[in-house]
């Protein structure tokens, strides 16, 4: 999700009725806390855009949105091929043709960040998931993979992040099966711990934590 002119964009996957395979939507709304409605009245991607990477049918599926310092918007998305493209100031349509970004061990949930100079991208990698991430000074590319940011997450076989920064300290968000036992997979915890970067602009890897923050 996010804000602009005063309203908040929210995408999501979503199963299309019509076309096979997953898409993404987006809704709007006021208030980060709704009530939402359908920004558009159909899918801003369908999966017949993105055949020509990938036969799979779940591939548009983990959307991320990001503002550039410029006001250029940007939605990333995928499974087991990244992809990302330009949107116009509405946020409800591209604005450029659909761009694969080539990312090695790259499984889904891909997510932008920018600190100084750099840009940040983020996702989940493999399966069991671990979290890596790659850096660049254009958020066009090339990226340049700098490895694991996290490690597998306890009693879960998937794990999303977000990063952002909050009051000038920094944070990694994500998910394990911690809460529930039994749940594992499927009943997902949310977590969050603290992120810190190394003088060189790379990350340093996530110390999770059973108490989180304080």
């Amino acid at each position: 999700m996010i804000e602009r002119n005063g309203k908040f964009y929210w995408y999501v996957t979503v199963e299309h009725q019509e076309i096979k395979g997953k898409s993404i939507g987006v809704a709007v709304a006021d208030s980060p806390i709704g009530p939402f409605k359908d920004a558009r009245g159909s899918a801003i991607i369908t999966n017949d855009m993105t055949t020509g990477y990938t036969q799979i049918s779940w591939d548009d599926i983990d959307p991320t949105v990001y503002i550039d310092d410029d006001g250029q918007a940007y939605l990333f998305w995928g499974n087991t091929q990244c992809y990302y493209a330009r949107l116009k100031e509405n946020m409800i349509e591209l604005d450029s043709p659909i761009m694969p970004v080539e990312l090695p061990r790259f499984t889904e949930a891909s997510w932008i960040h920018k600190r100084g100079e750099w840009y940040y991208l983020s996702y989940a990698s493999e399966f069991p998931e671990k979290i890596c991430y790659a850096m660049s000074k254009d958020i066009n590319g090339p990226w340049e993979y700098k490895g694991i940011l996290s490690e597998i997450a306890g009693n879960s076989n998937t794990n999303h992040q977000a990063i952002i920064e909050f009051q000038g300290a920094w944070y990694f968000i994500y998910h394990n099966g911690g809460v529930n036992h039994d749940g594992g997979s499927y009943r997902r915890s949310v977590c969050i711990d603290r992120l810190y970067y190394n003088e060189d602009g790379t990350m340093k890897r996530i110390q999770m934590t059973s108490e989180g923050i304080y």
